[in-house]
């Protein structure tokens, strides 16, 4: 036999085994990587979705936690691994965010393949109960009469809950300062106590709080209003529209992942999303379901690498340690 005819049916024979693995996908236990400690709330999603989706699959679903680097250490391992769907990534906005504050080893968009996103989370902005404003306007007018005297505190610097204080600076034409802190139960912790004045919080971290009179919650971002907070209007309600900064939890693969086996987990992901079973365990963690194709998730990540883009630019961003 030729050398051509060789390498030609060596060409077949690999063609034929990526087709069988496709079939059988998964045949073994595929890695869930979470870029973040253990216990947190995108650890806490991983275990969730890896435990449905280990029953749905019928193969062993493994949360590895890969921490560190404001979670590039984690998503370069995802990048490192095989393009075969056996390594997965839960990610967050993080991932459109640091691009823009940080040389990362890998591209944001080119060198992944979009799956599913999993649950979102609006951010609601609760103010200080001695501060003279109950509703939006009163806090823009407030705002605008005493510049830069109103704090906001953050989770942390280049994080969500703080580009949507400098988000909203620009669409009010307003000048907030922010007051960033190592988490934002931290910066709970202080708003409560009165040492800043505004924060941009999970309605599940405050709802409580709103109920008990201890805060008061000014509007929530998002194009609608938080099954968990009904009574308090979106920015959009409140006269200003555009202000959609929000959380959310998505799956990516490698870049070059066979399209039938995204397409499998994608398919499996949306099942286990519209189940009440994790509904409710998505509720007690404060998110919502948030079911997307991999070319929605795809789109969703350009718009919002766009989006934060513009901010941080216009607000001069740096992240500070």
């Amino acid at each position: 036999m030729s050398l051509a005819r060789v390498s030609i049916a060596g060409t077949a024979i690999a063609l034929a085994g990526l087709a069988a693995a496709q079939q059988v996908y998964p045949s073994r236990p595929i890695r869930i990587i979470s870029p973040f400690a253990p216990g947190g709330g995108n650890d806490i999603m991983a275990r969730l979705l890896g435990q449905k989706l280990s029953d749905a699959l019928g193969q062993q679903v493994l949360v590895d936690n890969r921490p560190g680097g404001n979670t590039i250490i984690g998503t370069e391992a995802l990048v490192k691994s095989a393009p075969d769907g056996y390594t997965i990534l839960l990610v967050g906005s993080t991932h459109v965010i640091n691009p823009h504050l940080l040389p990362t080893p890998y591209d944001a968009i080119r060198d992944f393949s979009p799956v599913a996103t999993l649950a979102a989370s609006e951010l609601v902005l609760v103010v200080h109960p001695s501060l003279p404003a109950n509703d939006l306007r009163e806090l823009i007018a407030l705002a605008k009469s005493k510049p830069g005297q109103l704090n906001y505190g953050s989770s942390g610097s280049g994080g969500t809950t703080h580009l949507a204080g400098e988000f909203f600076n620009m669409l009010a034409g307003v000048s907030t300062q922010h007051i960033p802190y190592k988490g934002s139960g931290l910066a709970l912790n202080d708003l409560l106590a009165g040492q800043v004045q505004l924060s941009y919080q999970s309605p599940s971290a405050v709802v409580g709080h709103i109920k008990n009179g201890k805060l008061k919650a000014i509007a929530i971002s998002g194009r609608t209003r938080a099954s968990a907070l009904p009574q308090v209007p979106t920015f959009a309600e409140s006269g200003l529209p555009g202000l959609e900064v929000g959380i959310y939890y998505g799956v990516l693969a490698p870049a070059g992942t066979p399209r039938p086996i995204v397409d499998k987990l994608s398919t499996e992901m949306a099942k286990i999303l519209a189940t009440p079973d994790f509904k409710e365990k998505l509720a007690s963690q404060g998110v919502d379901p948030f079911i997307t194709t991999p070319e929605q998730f795809a789109a969703l990540i350009r718009t919002d690498m766009a989006k934060y883009g513009r901010i941080i630019k216009a607000a001069n961003i740096k992240l500070e340690n």
